[in-house]
């Protein structure tokens, strides 16, 4: 399970919002007797103003199922990720400074891919309609990080926002460079 604190936590935001671009990178997921790897590209037009920002976090904070993914899907796009030949528009884009480099998490207001929902007996594919990547950056903008195509978000016990992903296996970000 992710943790999608980066939505909620104020942090050191970065001073150089509008420094964007595109991000290339391999997605690779291991499942016993199984492996994957696909490019992915993640494209960042522009980082979310802070007022649909606040929307967003205000959604997930309401707790009302469906309310962060009819949020998001409202906002204007602001770059998209591809995997493979397949661009799913980006609602979510925000950067946070973490030293030397910088933590990139966007999130888009429907899912990439269901990661085993072929599979006799998978789950359910209802409420899992967001997707979300996390980069860690350093100072160069080259590092690793994780993508889960299809999340839930929601409440914790302890009121931290947290995303429950629809595989059971993690889809890990490496090779991640800023590219043109």
């Amino acid at each position: 399970m992710l943790v999608a604190a980066a939505i909620v936590t104020a942090g050191l935001t970065l001073s150089a919002q509008a420094a964007v671009g595109t991000f290339k990178a391999t997605a690779a997921v291991k499942a016993p007797g199984k492996s994957a790897a696909v490019p992915v590209t993640i494209h960042i037009d522009h980082f979310i103003a802070d007022a649909d920002r606040d929307k967003v976090v205000a959604a997930v904070k309401g707790g009302k199922p469906g309310e962060p993914q009819k949020t998001l899907a409202a906002l204007p796009d602001l770059g998209y990720v591809a995997v493979g030949a397949t661009k799913t528009p980006l609602k979510y884009a925000y950067a946070r400074s973490t030293g030397s480099g910088r933590l990139i998490t966007v999130v888009t207001a429907k899912a990439i891919y269901y990661i085993g929902g072929s599979e006799p007996n998978a789950k359910p594919k209802a409420g899992y309609d967001m997707a979300l990547a996390l980069m860690v950056l350093d100072g160069n903008d080259t590092g690793d990080g994780e993508l889960a195509p299809a999340v839930k978000v929601k409440l914790d016990e302890n009121g931290a926002i947290v995303t429950q992903d629809y595989g059971k296996e993690v889809v890990r970000l490496t090779k991640i460079a800023k590219g043109s």
